[in-house]
């Protein structure tokens, strides 16, 4: 198995432990401030990354060269978690979700700028009907659903949200100088969690730790563990390994996974129409395993 096809286990993967941080974390979102929350998952995953890196590669002091870039990829990463969640308090979670759908798109954008990566007519039709299919699966295939969606606040503010991890997919190419992905992503934890820390402070000290629920607590743990620390690896890993566009299309999965995830924790079944969409982003996916676009890895 070549790498890319590594790249794209790892971000399928990835789609899978990203949709149960949103059955996860709709649970506890009312029991803890978003930058006290997002403060706690980057320190928790930095100390995991960092244990699996001294354990693996080791931590060398020329590793983290440049250390700007580690400040730049965690502060986008970091904006994007902060601008959900200020854009969830006045958006619908599944106008949140549509806009969501952007990100492939964007991070194609993204990609052309910073690595003159192309996007070919199959790729763009891939990504078109991956998006068709992950928004037949958002508004439960439900026209009138589709129809009444309306762009307010929230979903401006979650918009740039998304443009920020659209840019920090082909930023991790440009970027990394041939460190490990576990190395450079423990670089960009400890930059995201420095910077969180001085943001949300406030926040941080206003919270009772010791009396939180413990279903904070489990899902706080999930959300650093594998929606944090083990997806930012996948994610590196896929990055360093296929174009930005194939990276993020694998975003259209999430709420395909979201459902599994909802029927697993109880929650009734879909209606079949859904397996549509699903069959639609699964289509998708399958069209952009061709290997047709070669990047070339930029040179910094």
């Amino acid at each position: 198995m070549n790498n890319a096809m590594r790249g794209h286990l790892a971000m399928l993967l990835f789609s899978a432990l990203v949709a149960g941080s949103f059955s996860l974390g709709s649970m506890i979102a009312n029991e803890i401030a978003p930058a006290a929350l997002n403060a706690a998952r980057f320190l928790i995953a930095a100390v995991v990354i960092g244990t699996v890196a001294m354990a693996t590669h080791g931590l060398r002091v020329q590793q983290f060269r440049a250390p700007w870039r580690f400040v730049l990829l965690g502060g986008l990463f970091a904006g994007y978690f902060v601008l959900m969640f200020y854009g969830l308090k006045t958006a619908e979670p599944v106008s949140a979700a549509a806009v969501f759908t952007l990100t492939p798109v964007l991070s194609a954008v993204a990609g052309w700028f910073l690595l003159r990566q192309v996007t070919t007519p199959r790729m763009a039709l891939a990504l078109a009907i991956g998006g068709a299919g992950a928004l037949w699966v958002i508004f439960g295939a439900d026209w009138a659903k589709f129809k009444a969606f309306q762009l307010g606040p929230g979903e401006s503010i979650y918009f740039w949200g998304c443009v920020a991890h659209a840019v920090y997919t082909p930023l991790v190419r440009k970027l990394n100088r041939g460190e490990p992905p576990v190395v450079f992503t423990f670089g960009m934890l400890v930059a995201g969690a420095a910077i969180l820390l001085i943001f949300g402070w406030a926040d941080i000290r206003a919270t009772n730790w010791l009396q939180l629920p413990t279903i904070v607590w489990i899902g706080l743990g999930y959300l650093a563990i594998f929606a944090s620390a083990t997806t930012f690896v996948l994610l590196q890993f896929a990055t360093l390994h296929l174009p930005s566009a194939k990276v993020m299309a694998y975003t259209y999965l999430t709420p395909s996974w979201v459902i599994i995830w909802e029927i697993a924790l109880g929650r009734p079944v879909p209606a079949g129409l859904m397996l549509v969409g699903i069959a639609l982003t699964v289509i998708a996916l399958v069209m952009l395993l061709k290997d047709d676009a070669k990047p070339v890895r930029a040179k910094v």
